[in-house]
């Protein structure tokens, strides 16, 4: 294919939503590899006589290997990838020398270890013909095309990923329709509890979820020096929705996956829109909550590489937080998954921490950098001594372990001296603000030096600090 007929055009918006409603359908993104699909891309190696041969599954900002052949491939870039080009194109893709097209730079290659010179790919289609994936193929020698009757065959072998996929549906169908002839009779539909994970389904298919924000401040300057990310879902109907009525039935249904990564997707989207307003917000932090099932999920730090680099966003300016709860239970996973993370230069905070295990034993495991000190905590600070005492003692924790505390929940003025003799150095709650809609957000952004006033003391904010 000549390179000038090469197009990167990305499909309307109804054709994209049929697109990723089709693959939300199928439930792949978020499955273990299954030996048929790399019976696949074995069978497409050994035919091309291709050093590699892969199966991935696009949503809308990055490429989900699920097979490979050849050398290992991790999660990619949607952006100017292979598979943009397939479904721009609606059709297979031959691309006789790669490194002749400007799009296919080194960093974009999935191939790093091989000098990928010829590529072949073509599209994985839903029943409904929609174009969810690819199968490609890289040699390191060039060669001129596929003879039609290649291409036909590379098509025959994308086909049947097709219908691997139509089987798995199928089984998920009968299994759910089993367990509703099993189920017991039910209170009429009518009486029955809201949500429903077919609601958020909707919910995340009509974009109808959103990011609110909660300044984290230095609590000597009040200045904003973060941000924590809090998801809300905006609904036509039933209006805003806190995030403790749906997040539960997200987590049992699996969704929590693609609403967390839907966050993950608009938190760095919201970073880079208000480091382009002004770029001394570069230095802003975004914090993100995993749940267990997001954390716990295989590739999470390519994910996160993957959104980063799509999005143009530093990894300095990204912060991740979990529980406690999310990683005691699986010691090695948590270690490995931990490791990767920081190694992309991720900030990370142990979130609710002293409300879930008694980890302090392990605390020095994790490489986190943050403590945040749980709301509950806070709280009492001001009604006995044994609250106040376990918040000293996780300041002081922190400290001896080199690491920053974020307190939070604070509402008082009281709450707020307390923490700031005791040396915390962060905070977040009410007293300061609320969780605002990103303009809200944009606006405390545009204060001089970004510092909050203070409504309950008319002194300069240095003045109360201590030395």
């Amino acid at each position: 294919m000549p390179q000038a007929e090469i197009e990167t055009t990305r499909p309307h918006q109804h054709q994209e939503s049929a697109r990723l409603a089709a693959l939300n359908s199928m439930g792949i993104l978020d499955t273990a590899p299954e030996p048929a699909y790399d019976a696949i891309t074995r069978l497409a190696a050994e035919y091309f006589q291709a050093d590699s041969a892969v199966i991935g599954f696009a949503d809308e900002t990055r490429v989900w290997i699920k097979s490979h052949w050849g050398e290992a491939v991790r999660e990619l870039p949607r952006s100017h990838s292979i598979f943009d080009i397939v479904l721009a194109r609606n059709g297979p893709v031959v691309i006789p020398d790669i490194g002749q097209h400007p799009q296919f730079q080194a960093r974009r290659l999935p191939f790093r270890a091989l000098n990928v010179v010829f590529v072949a790919s073509v599209p994985v289609r839903s029943t409904d013909s929609s174009i969810v994936g690819t199968l490609t193929i890289f040699r390191q020698e060039t060669r001129a095309d596929l003879t039609p009757d290649e291409l036909r065959t590379l098509e025959s072998l994308a086909d049947m990923v097709t219908s691997q996929l139509e089987l798995q549906r199928l089984r998920k169908s009968l299994t759910r329709e089993r367990a509703r002839r099993n189920r017991p009779a039910s209170v009429p539909s009518g009486d029955q509890p809201w949500p429903r994970s077919s609601d958020l389904r909707r919910a995340l298919d009509r974009r109808e979820f959103v990011l609110f924000y909660q300044p984290e401040v230095d609590l000597c300057t009040r200045k904003i020096v973060g941000l924590e990310a809090l998801i809300r879902w905006r609904h036509p109907e039933r209006g805003l929705i806190p995030p403790m009525d749906f997040i539960p039935l997200a987590e049992e249904s699996g969704l929590i996956l693609p609403i967390g990564d839907w966050g993950l997707a608009e938190a760095c989207s919201q970073i880079q829109s208000w480091t382009r307003e002004d770029p001394r917000h570069c230095t802003l932090r975004v914090a993100v909550n995993l749940s267990a099932r997001q954390f716990l999920r295989e590739g999470l730090a390519d994910h996160v590489e993957s959104l980063l680099l799509q999005s143009g966003t530093s990894s300095r300016q990204l912060g991740l937080e979990m529980t406690e709860s999310s990683l005691i239970p699986n010691m090695n996973t948590a270690l490995e998954v931990l490791g990767g993370l920081r190694t992309l230069g991720i900030s990370l905070s142990m979130d609710d921490f002293g409300t879930g295990y008694s980890s302090l034993s392990y605390l020095h495991s994790f490489p986190f950098d943050v403590l945040k000190i749980d709301r509950s905590f806070v709280g009492r600070m001001t009604d006995g001594d044994q609250a106040l005492q376990i918040v000293r003692t996780i300041i002081e924790l922190a400290r001896v372990l080199g690491m920053d505390v974020v307190a939070e929940g604070i509402e008082t003025r009281e709450q707020y001296r307390l923490l700031r003799q005791m040396g915390c150095r962060f905070g977040q709650g009410f007293l300061f603000a609320k969780p605002m809609a990103a303009d809200d957000i944009g606006e405390l952004l545009r204060l001089p030096g970004r510092v909050l006033p203070d409504p309950e003391d008319t002194r300069p904010i240095a003045a109360t600090c201590m030395a």
